[in-house]
C-alpha cells in the first residue's frame, strides 16, 4: 500500500466526527470533469485532492468540517488520507447514509479522465482493506446505492457491482511502453497468418526441425519471428483491456502513421527467406 497520510500532505488532525464502525465502504468519483494530465503527473494528483479539500471547506452550505472522504486514490496507486481511520465521512449524501458507510473517492470524473487504472483500482482496495481493519463491515458500495446521484460513475460502478476485485494484470503501461493501436493489432495478425500458412504449407515444424545449417538457419529465423509476433499480440490483448487515453491514442497513430507498411514489409521478407532457404 502507498499511503500519503495528512501530515505528509501539511493538513491538521482531522476535525470529522468520530465513528468506529460502519456496515462497509461507498465508492465515489468526483462528478466533474477531471484533467488527464493526472495520468502522467502525480504532483497534479496531489494539487487535485488538496483542492476538492479547499472547495469542501469553502462551501457554507454543506459546511464540512473537513475533506468529505475518508481518502482518495489517484492514478498511480496512491491512497491519499482524507478524513482518515475511524471518522465519519460527509460524502454519502445525508447522515444515515454517512453513518452507514465510509467513502473512497477515485479521482476521476464525468469527463476527462473518467477510466479509472488498474493502479487506482488497487489503492481503492487497499483503502478498502484499511477501513475494514478498523471497523468497517464487509459491504462495498457505490455512492448511488441509497442516494439519488450517478455518482461513481459508470466504470467504477460497473467495478463496484463486480464485487470490487483487486486487480493483478494487465496494469495500463507507461506512456513510453504503449506502442500498438488496434490498426497495428490487425497489421500483426496478417504477419501471425501469413507466417502461420508458410509453415503449414511446406509441412516443417521449425521448433523441431535437425536439418543442415543453413535451412535451420532459416527455419529458426521464422521461428524467432513467430515469437515475437506472439508475444506483440500478447502485449496487444493486455492493452486492449485497459482504457487509453486521447493522447496516448493520438501518440500511437502518429507512430502508426509513421510506418504504414510495417506489417506487407515483414511478412514478405519472412516468406521471401524461408521460401529462399527452402529452394536452396
Amino acid at each position: 500500500m502507498k499511503l500519503i497520510t495528512r501530515s505528509q500532505l501539511g493538513w491538521p488532525a482531522s476535525a470529522a466526527p468520530s465513528q468506529t464502525s460502519t456496515k462497509g465502504v461507498k465508492v465515489h468519483y468526483e462528478g466533474a470533469p477531471v484533467s488527464t494530465k493526472l495520468l502522467n503527473d502525480h504532483n497534479a494528483c496531489i494539487a487535485e485532492w488538496k483542492a476538492i479539500r479547499a472547495s469542501h471547506l469553502a462551501n457554507k452550505t454543506e459546511n464540512y468540517s473537513d475533506v468529505a472522504y475518508n481518502y482518495a486514490a489517484c492514478p498511480h496507486g496512491y491512497l491519499l488520507e482524507g478524513r482518515g481511520l475511524r471518522k465519519r465521512t460527509g460524502a454519502n449524501g445525508n447522515q444515515a447514509l454517512n453513518q452507514g458507510h465510509y467513502a473512497i473517492v477515485g479521482l476521476v470524473g464525468s469527463e476527462g479522465l473518467t477510466q479509472p487504472t488498474d493502479a487506482m483500482l488497487s489503492a481503492i482496495r487497499d483503502g478498502i482493506d484499511l477501513l475494514r481493519k478498523n471497523g468497517a463491515g464487509s459491504e462495498i458500495k457505490g455512492h448511488r446505492d441509497g442516494y439519488a446521484t450517478a455518482c461513481p460513475g459508470g466504470p467504477l460502478y460497473a467495478w463496484v457491482q463486480k464485487g470490487a476485485p483487486r486487480p493483478h494484470a494487465n496494469t495500463p503501461p507507461k506512456e513510453d511502453d504503449v506502442s500498438l493501436t488496434a490498426a497495428e493489432k490487425k497489421q500483426l495478425s496478417d504477419i501471425a497468418a501469413k507466417v502461420t500458412t508458410v509453415v503449414n504449407d511446406r509441412r516443417i515444424a521449425p521448433w523441431t526441425y535437425k536439418g543442415t545449417d543453413e535451412k535451420q538457419d532459416a527455419y529458426a529465423y521464422l521461428r524467432g519471428t513467430k515469437n515475437q509476433v506472439d508475444a506483440l499480440l500478447k502485449k496487444v490483448d493486455a492493452l486492449n483491456s485497459v482504457d487509453l487515453t486521447d493522447e496516448q491514442l493520438a501518440k500511437l497513430a502518429e507512430k502508426v502513421a509513421a510506418a504504414p507498411a510495417l506489417a506487407d514489409a515483414i511478412a514478405e521478407k519472412v516468406a521471401q527467406k524461408v521460401a529462399d532457404r527452402l529452394a536452396e
